[in-house]
């Protein structure tokens, strides 16, 4: 008899892919962006999804209506699938996709004990540098990368679910003291937790790694638009995966630094700021900023010893 299988895909567009592919089994896919806002280590439970609808309704104006249309209806679709022998996970090389593996990882480990994990995951798919997503691969691709998926043993679940918790703490700087990655079947874990990190302010001035890069693209690259600016951005992020809409709310927050966006035009305090001249801290700093289960400015990344530190 054949197992019964459900596919657990990163997003709606692979999701259509996959459907028209030569699979036999459900597919399910997960909506959400746990990379950005406050996350609780209990995935699926009341109070995570409340303080998920909180952060995306705040920062994101998405509607109590959309949110349980999109993310939550297709959630409780999981929930009700509970018989599938064999669940097939589908994620990409980056923080966006990593973040969610790992809260869907730890999901199954509470809720699906009986079922095997598989993972299919895109990154280095030839001898190039460059890392692939999966919708960028072949039809042909997707079925190779599906024929070798790593069957997940009940260590790489443990794993998982322990960098989900770690992720979820206050305090980023045990993330940051994980050296075993290597033991287990992640294979870009290691460099998505090391983004991640580069996600808290910069001692020298204030800005992150991801922000920095803004202001350097702004200041070398003479674009005349802000299209031209978020494409840019979009382009060779490494690690990131962030999509234009988290982008859109970054540059808003850099705003002050900026005369303007079409063209753009940093002003002579971005200037400083980028050179380490001024640092921008006091003015960008808000409490209510969460990375994970982190306050974003409760920490500062040290470049020079690669180290994070608590304020």
């Amino acid at each position: 008899m054949k197992a019964s299988l459900l596919h657990i895909s990163n997003g709606d567009s692979f999701t259509s892919r996959l459907k028209k592919l030569p699979l036999h089994g459900d597919i399910i896919t997960w909506r959400e962006m746990l990379c950005e806002g406050k996350t609780l280590s209990t995935v699926g439970s009341e109070s995570f999804w409340k303080t998920r609808f909180e952060f995306l309704n705040k920062n994101y104006k998405v509607s109590k209506s959309w949110f349980i249309e999109k993310t939550l209806k297709e959630y409780r679709s999981l929930c009700n699938h509970k018989q599938q022998d064999q669940i097939v996970l589908w994620f990409e090389y980056d923080l966006f996709c990593q973040i969610n593996m790992l809260a869907v990882i730890s999901w199954l480990k509470t809720h699906r004990r009986h079922a095997e994990i598989y993972l299919v995951c895109s990154g280095n798919e030839d001898n190039s540098d460059k890392l692939y997503a999966l919708n960028e691969l072949s039809d042909d691709q997707v079925m190779g990368l599906y024929k070798n998926k790593k069957l997940l043993t009940q260590d790489d679940i443990e794993y998982a679910d322990y960098v989900w918790q770690l992720y979820c703490s206050d305090n980023p700087i045990r993330l940051e003291n994980l050296t075993d990655f290597s033991t287990y079947q992640f294979d870009y874990l290691s460099d998505a937790i090391q983004a991640h990190l580069k996600r808290f302010p910069t001692i020298t001035n204030g800005l992150n790694a991801v922000e920095n890069r803004a202001l350097e693209i702004a200041d070398t690259e003479k674009l005349d638009s802000k299209k031209a600016f978020l494409g840019r951005l979009l382009t060779n992020q490494g690690y990131y995966g962030f999509g234009d809409s988290q982008y859109e709310r970054m540059l808003a927050h850099l705003r002050p630094l900026f005369n303007s966006f079409n063209p753009v035009k940093l002003t002579k305090r971005g200037k400083e700021v980028l050179a380490g001249q001024e640092n921008f801290y006091a003015k960008i700093r808000d409490n209510q900023s969460y990375l994970g289960g982190s306050l974003k400015y409760n920490f500062l990344y040290n470049e020079a010893a690669g180290r994070i530190h608590k304020l």
